[in-house]
């Protein structure tokens, strides 16, 4: 890694929608979903406002089928990955962006599904 530079993305959050599982052609899983995000101030009126951001996560090999086996809309989960800007061209040639969060580590914080022993939890649960 060169010096002085670090891309690091730390979110706790509910899941918008459930986890969408594919296969590349070698059968690795992929795992897709939104995450939400939100923060809470009271604005200059006393009354509380609101923001909620949405995060485009993507999960690959094991974590990808955890989270497809463990996680379901409204799931709480913490991620931790690196963020990545894609960039593609339409069949009309217009060029799209779209910004993801590559997990390369999740841990599940709804005490009902968890399983036993993810290979990316740390022995006391916590995530630093």
């Amino acid at each position: 890694m060169p010096k002085g530079t670090l891309n690091k993305a730390l979110l706790m959050g509910r899941l918008g929608k459930d986890p969408e599982i594919k296969y590349t052609s070698n059968q690795k899983a992929v795992a897709n979903f939104s995450l939400a995000t939100n923060e809470a101030w009271k604005g200059k009126d006393g009354n509380t406002q609101e923001i909620t951001d949405w995060h485009n996560i993507v999960l690959w090999g094991r974590l990808a089928e955890l989270a497809g086996e463990y996680l379901s809309k409204g799931s709480k989960v913490y991620v931790e990955g690196k963020i990545r800007t894609r960039t593609w061209k339409d069949k009309n040639d217009i060029t799209h962006y779209t910004t993801e969060i590559i997990g390369d580590r999740i841990e599940f914080l709804d005490s009902k599904k968890q399983p036993e022993e993810p290979d990316n939890m740390p022995e006391d649960g916590l995530p630093f």
